[in-house]
């Protein structure tokens, strides 16, 4: 992810509390071996029904939220298990930020960590100010965001230090920048890598 001090797009409003980590990316999808490819399986099981059908009734498969770039969501968002795919595959589905009235902990800092998302938190019930296919400013340096229909703005809070890890692509990338750990050489040709080493482009 790169630095960004503005997410511009389209919103979609899940207006639903407690919203946990299984109704954002079901555990059936953490066998995957692959590392990408999360994103088709975002809320999936509120998506499709068992014949994989798209429910026409979830607020997600409105074809107004096609594209969104902001979720706005309500209290208590990414509670459940400490998965971090959740914020992977909300990322892999065109996400950039979140933005809710209130976060599971544990969530939060995997936002952080894998640099997937920005999880924004504001005071106000914003599921109550932004309609179906709203367009939005969100400015992380002036903590607001903006309904770019009604021109309202609203105050968020900000994400402290948290931005600056979530800018860099995450906890590790962010380790690496700043010097905390070094920066991981390419293997010489033909020999194994570790499961767990990076290999830098």
């Amino acid at each position: 992810m790169k630095a960004v001090s503005k997410v511009e797009g389209r919103v979609a409003v899940l207006d639903r509390p407690n919203v946990d980590t299984d109704q954002i990316i079901p555990k059936q999808f953490l066998k995957r071996i692959e590392r990408t490819g999360y994103g088709q399986y975002a809320f999936f099981d509120w998506r499709f029904d068992d014949e994989g059908d798209e429910r026409p009734g979830f607020e997600l498969n409105q074809p107004q939220f096609a594209g969104a770039r902001i979720l706005l969501a309500g209290r208590n968002f990414g509670c459940g298990s400490s998965r971090e795919h959740a914020p992977i595959a909300i990322g892999a589905a065109g996400g950039a930020a979140v933005v809710a009235e209130s976060y599971a902990r544990i969530f939060f800092r995997n936002c952080v960590a894998t640099g997937e998302l920005y999880p924004v938190e504001t005071a106000t019930r914003l599921v109550d100010e932004f309609k179906t296919g709203d367009e939005a400013e969100l400015d992380l340096d002036a903590s607001t965001i903006t309904n770019l229909r009604t021109g309202k703005q609203h105050q968020i809070q900000s994400l402290g230090d948290a931005r600056p890890v979530i800018d860099a692509g995450g906890l590790f990338e962010y380790a690496r920048q700043t010097g905390m750990i070094p920066k991981a050489a390419a293997p010489d040709q033909g020999a194994a890598v570790p499961l767990n080493q990076t290999i830098e482009d």
